[in-house]
């Protein structure tokens, strides 16, 4: 365990602390160097992962039955937002399953060949996870239908006229794809799943057992009133908590006593700009901007984005997600509002007028 913490501690001051430094922490994606820390922390078997109680009895169900009948399972499809355990989820599979995982995303397969090249070095009963699946290029999508429906490939020889297409057998495997924008699926591919999941942000109990789960990992002492606050503020995912765990825990052992208090939890909270509703200086932003510049709108997306210093995709996609779900900005065909919780949330008064924008 202490050689754990070491490579865990090594990689924050190498790698994680810089990379943390220039993107929020509370962003739910993550880096290559941040996976690898996550790497450790990471459930092994499905009675140790914590939260999406629904998905996880299916998936019990499944695989049990599978195992029982010594075959591969139904194709299986993971989508919802990241940082929720997708790819945790499918490493618990290849785990549950006894076989090895098979690792790729949809982008680094740009041509059929490599998605050919994959699919014929996999052993019987592999499981292959593909990440951000929507992602993939048409060509190795339309070559993917007929891997997982008939379990071959067909080679194509030669070029024009005399091109000749060399079916290919494959051991029976199974596909696990993950995405974050299911939607983008096209409807040949999601039907090719026998079981797809949706995963679902996590409650505020749940988020806190994750962080005593990791902070025993870590070997460092957490108190329940800290797991508390940090939970709090880590927007439903547990990505998010698990970093603001190791920022609590930096703050920790520079500036306090080593143990993560509810006081060392604050401090640290707020020297990363992480207020307590999860909000970080971004979302701040963009509700002050909507509320006092532009009275709580409607202002359109490049407006604001100018308003705030940011450009309008980093706008929509980083920050108005979480914002729209917790019902501080709305959304209408005129343009973004700022709803009455984001007044309340900045301590300001909404003006008596801008209540027609919210009926």
């Amino acid at each position: 365990m202490a050689e754990l913490d070491d490579d865990i501690r090594d990689l924050g001051r190498d790698g994680l602390a810089s990379s943390d430094a220039e993107a929020s922490v509370v962003r739910p994606d993550a880096s290559d160097l941040e996976r690898a820390a996550e790497a450790a922390l990471r459930p092994r078997r499905l009675d140790e992962f914590v939260g999406q109680h629904v998905v996880r009895d299916q998936l019990s169900l499944i695989l049990d039955a599978a195992a029982g009948r010594g075959k591969a399972p139904d194709h299986v499809l993971l989508s919802g937002p990241p940082g929720l355990g997708k790819t945790t989820l499918a490493m618990i599979i290849a785990a549950e399953l006894g076989t090895s995982l098979r690792v790729t995303s949809g982008p680094a397969i740009q041509h059929a060949g490599d998605l050919a090249a994959v699919l014929s070095s996999l052993e019987e009963n592999e499981v292959l996870f593909l990440d951000e699946i929507h992602r993939l290029a048409r060509p190795a999508e339309e070559l993917l239908y007929v891997a997982m429906e008939d379990f071959r490939v067909d080679v194509v020889v030669g070029k024009g006229a005399g091109a000749s297409a060399i079916p290919l057998s494959l051991p029976p495997f199974t596909v696990v794809g993950a995405t974050t924008r299911a939607g983008l699926l096209p409807a040949p591919l999601r039907d090719r799943f026998g079981f797809t999941a949706h995963l679902d942000f996590y409650s505020a109990e749940e988020l806190e057992r994750v962080l005593s789960r990791s902070a025993g990992l870590l070997g460092v002492p957490l108190d329940a009133e800290a797991a508390g606050e940090i939970a709090s503020r880590s927007r439903g995912t547990p990505r998010i908590a698990n970093r603001l765990l190791r920022r609590v825990r930096d703050w920790a052992q520079v500036r306090g006593d080593g143990r993560l208090s509810l006081e060392a939890a604050r401090a640290a909270l707020e020297v990363y700009e992480v207020d307590p509703l999860g909000l970080d200086r971004l979302d701040r932003a963009v509700l002050t901007a909507l509320c006092m510049r532009f009275g709580g709108g409607p202002v359109g997306l490049t407006t604001l984005a100018v308003a705030v210093g940011e450009e309008p995709e980093t706008v929509e996609t980083v920050a108005e997600p979480f914002l729209v779900r917790e019902g501080l900005v709305g959304r209408t065909p005129r343009g973004r509002i700022a709803m009455p919780a984001a007044w309340e949330h900045l301590g300001l008064t909404a003006p008596a007028a801008s209540g027609t924008l919210f009926t």
